[in-house]
């Protein structure tokens, strides 16, 4: 029989708030992360927005000297990864080292140490190029930076599925407790990709919106999205064994009790048009959890404020859940953030657990009119109301459907 997951950590770094607790009161007065770029000049850019951190200082969070040698998605996620361990209470002197593991993942690494280290070889040649450009660059330093730094010798392992990411990351990792291999695991997602190159190329796919709005820039659901904005942070939670987490007397916010996943198999950027991959992953983690559909309420949408995305992730819903759909409260938390890419499924499950423990759906902001087929109930307004279960969707670049299922937790 496999084994009971609790969450029983969380931590944040995100365009609204550098902790949990910041990020979630900007949620409940539906602050906007958006504003203009300030990493570099866009007077040649198409997109002028970004949802960036803001006021982060890597030496609040790390020694000064270990931070130098990490990129920001690897520091926003150490600092992320702290908050969650000190939320958790968890000893690390009191655990078997080797059985609290590491999932975290990123989409893309670090873009901007690339950029850096790529303008040295062409203007200087390749001797001039920094050793350490290979451990600062790849996406799973991530979690090995946050091994390193809290001693985690257990399961270390870095997803990378493109915006499924933090969703996956946090699926494995109850994977990976429900059948032993590990008592506690940190999981989420990590990415720092506001830089020319990552501006530039989702621009050129015509993926990013161009408005120059705030306030209409990120309108998921909405008839005149335009395409997403992108984010940045982490989100990371401490999942635990449920015996173990009740031993030492943790505090417990919800249980995860499903985690489904499918592939389009259709094309490298668009969902497949009749929303059927994304359905299957949805479907597979309510099997999982043994749960009738009819008890779920509550959906935190990929809804990334693409006409693809929110028009084919629309169709489903309805697939997966018929009649029911339209019953549900569908929101999408990139109202507020933009798209955090690898991210984002880790800070949406945080959204989730938090609206859980206190009873609150929030809007998706911007929303206004809801384009044509998208006749649903996308959260024009916030709820207060008891929330049983949240089903979290994430869909990534490839084809990548994940969907992770949270519930209220009970003894």
């Amino acid at each position: 029989m496999s084994r009971r997951v609790v969450v029983t950590g969380m931590g944040a770094i995100t365009p609204i708030g550098n902790n949990v607790e910041e990020f979630w009161n900007g949620i409940k007065q539906e602050k906007i992360g958006f504003a203009p770029i300030t990493r570099f000049d866009t007077t040649d850019y198409k997109c002028k927005l970004a949802a960036e951190v803001k006021d982060f200082d890597p030496g609040e969070y790390m020694d000064k000297k270990a931070a130098r040698r990490m990129e920001l998605f690897c520091q926003y996620a150490v600092a992320a990864a702290g908050e969650a361990i000190r939320d958790a209470a968890l000893d690390m002197d009191k655990e078997d080292a080797y059985m609290v593991g590491c999932s975290i993942g990123s989409g893309i690494g670090s873009l901007q140490a690339m950029e850096r280290e790529h303008k040295k070889l062409l203007e200087k040649g390749p001797g001039k190029v920094a050793p350490l450009l290979v451990p600062l660059m790849i996406s799973n330093m991530a979690a090995g930076n946050v091994s390193i730094a809290y001693g985690l010798k257990g399961k270390s392992i870095n997803v990378v599925t493109a915006c499924a990411t933090g969703t996956n990351s946090i699926g494995e990792a109850f994977r990976t407790i429900q059948y032993g291999d590990a008592d506690v695991m940190l999981a989420g997602g990590t990415e720092g990709s506001v830089s020319p190159i990552g501006i530039a190329g989702f621009s050129a796919l015509t993926a990013l919106s161009s408005c120059e709005d705030p306030k209409k820039c990120s309108i998921p659901f909405d008839k005149d999205r335009s395409g997403f904005v992108m984010g940045e942070g982490a989100g990371i939670v401490v999942l635990e064994e449920l015996e173990h987490a009740v031993k030492r007397g943790a505090k417990i916010y919800a249980e995860v009790v499903g985690y489904g996943c499918s592939s389009d198999a259709f094309h490298i950027t668009s969902p497949a048009e009749d929303g059927a991959g994304a359905a299957r992953a949805m479907e597979n983690a309510i099997q999982d959890a043994g749960v009738d559909k009819k008890e779920i309420t509550y959906i935190n949408a990929h809804g990334t404020s693409t006409h693809h995305n929110d028009l084919f992730e629309t169709r489903a819903i309805k697939l997966t859940f018929g009649e029911h759909a339209s019953k549900l409260r569908i929101n999408s938390t990139k109202s507020m953030i933009g798209h955090l890419l690898g991210a984002a499924g880790a800070v949406e499950f945080i959204t989730c657990v938090k609206e859980m423990e206190e009873g609150f759906i929030h809007r998706t902001v911007g929303l206004e009119e809801p384009g044509e087929e998208l006749d649903l109930n996308y959260c024009q307004t916030s709820y207060q109301e008891e929330v049983p279960y949240a089903l979290s969707n994430s869909l990534g670049f490839g084809g990548h459907n994940s969907s992770i299922l949270v519930k209220k937790y009970q003894a």
